[in-house]
């Protein structure tokens, strides 16, 4: 029922998307096709300490925290990746406290390939 799309960003890295087979033949998606990648920043998690640990979430970029925009309760983190990208990402005040989020700190966005929506130009 599922496909998965390898979308391939400037500087190297790779994001998967998993949409459904209906998705890839309505969009007429093939090698070459140039799409755009939608994630919802709530959809998108921050991990700056793996402690030994792994994450099932395919789609995990390393960067580094560009700037750190403090809300009334929630936060938008942006993060460079080393490809030139930039991912914003909403995470709570608290996790901005607990994680010591600010800028110049290297972290990781990882998100689901299930997340991921594509879109074409027609």
């Amino acid at each position: 029922m599922n496909a998965e799309v390898h979308i391939s960003l400037k500087g190297g890295e790779t994001i998967v998307a998993a949409i459904t087979k209906e998705s890839l033949e309505t969009l007429a998606i093939k090698a070459g096709l140039e799409v755009i990648a939608l994630v919802k920043a709530p959809q998108i998690i921050i991990v700056t300490d793996f402690g030994g640990y792994k994450f099932s979430a395919r789609n995990q970029l390393k960067g580094t925290v560009a700037q750190v925009k403090l809300g009334a309760v929630n936060s938008e983190i942006d993060i460079d990746t080393a490809g030139g990208n930039q991912i914003a990402v909403s995470v709570t005040n608290d996790s901005v406290d607990s994680l010591g989020l600010h800028e110049g700190q290297a972290a990781t966005a990882i998100f689901k390939a299930g997340a991921v929506i594509l879109a074409v130009a027609m």
